[in-house]
């Protein structure tokens, strides 16, 4: 059984204790927060019987395996390593860090320690992307891709009445790229590779984090555009657009429905069945990778590849 300790209290760190428990050969023993009753709190919500308010003790602990990060972002990268050098698995909440070469970093103490490394990022495991991939060939030769992920955050009315809120705080490595961006960029390096070139621009909104923005990324043939925004809302559907005909994807981030529009033909629409949880595929990668039956290096390179399309797009 692979013991886990969850860092944070957010809504996310909620969900994953919930798929957690779906999954056969780990189970959620603590819960780590700096304030105590916002621990306790946590943890009986959730069913967490222990609380613990010291990073020191946790990565002390002989009871616990491995660790969730689902702390600010600014704080995964910290975090992340003193768990990897204290013997700790690390499941880390996406973007898992705020650079390529940090990650690379990362990946390297983690083989030294002999731990597993794992970005959760929901998208690479949901079996909708893979229908994509089966999908495209079908399209003919791919000529633009737009990939998107734009919604109005509730916690936008907070920025504008002048509070300081983490997921908008540059400081806390927030903004939308690194929370709704982020999703399009993997899903785009996952089907496609590394773009050869990126142009990017954003909106800065008065936190001083970007609250939209849109990278152009050329291939060899194709160009692929990625839109995000945190501060305004689409209905459009993502797109993969072939000679031969273009694909409308309901949700990059968990694809459900997809619909081929062939040239000259009839349009056909493949619903796909509902997850058991949004969360429940990493969780069970994550398993199977601490329990030796698999290996991160793919899952690794993929993290890495996504944060250098990051990097140049804030660059």
């Amino acid at each position: 059984m692979i013991r886990l300790a969850t860092i944070g209290t957010s809504t996310i760190a909620r969900s994953l204790v919930d798929a957690i428990g779906l999954v056969d050969g780990i189970s959620v023993v603590a819960a780590y927060s700096r304030d105590a009753d916002r621990g306790r709190e946590f943890a009986d919500s959730v069913g967490v019987p222990r609380v613990i308010c010291d990073l020191d003790e946790l990565w002390a602990d002989d009871g616990v395996d491995a660790v969730y990060v689902a702390s600010p972002n600014a704080l995964h990268e910290e975090q992340a390593r003193a768990a990897i050098r204290a013997g700790k698995h690390v499941l880390v909440e996406k973007p898992a860090v705020t650079t390529a070469a940090a990650w690379d970093a990362l990946c390297r103490e983690a083989a030294e320690h002999g731990v597993v490394l794992l970005e959760a990022m929901r998208t690479a495991y949901d079996p909708g992307l893979e229908v994509i991939r089966e999908l495209i060939p079908s399209l003919g030769t791919i000529r633009r891709v737009r990939l998107s992920y734009e919604k109005r955050s509730s916690r936008y009315d907070q920025v504008l009445a002048g509070e300081r809120v983490n997921i908008f705080d540059p400081a806390m490595a927030g903004g939308a790229l690194m929370d709704l961006g982020v999703y399009c960029v993997h899903a785009l390096v996952n089907l496609f590779g590394e773009p050869v070139a990126v142009r990017a621009a954003s909106v800065t909104i008065a936190s001083g984090a970007d609250g939209a923005g849109t990278a152009l990324c050329t291939y060899d043939g194709f160009v692929a555009e990625v839109c995000w925004s945190k501060i305004t809302t689409s209905t459009l559907p993502s797109e993969i657009q072939g000679e031969l005909g273009t694909l409308l994807i309901d949700s990059i981030a968990s694809p459900r429905s997809l619909t081929v529009e062939p040239l000259g033909g009839e349009p056909t629409t493949r619903a796909l069945p509902p997850l058991l949880h949004n969360l429940h595929d990493e969780v069970v990668r994550f398993a199977a990778l601490v329990d030796g039956s698999a290996d991160a290096t793919e899952d690794q390179a993929l993290t890495a590849a996504t944060l250098r399309v990051m990097d140049a797009i804030r660059s």
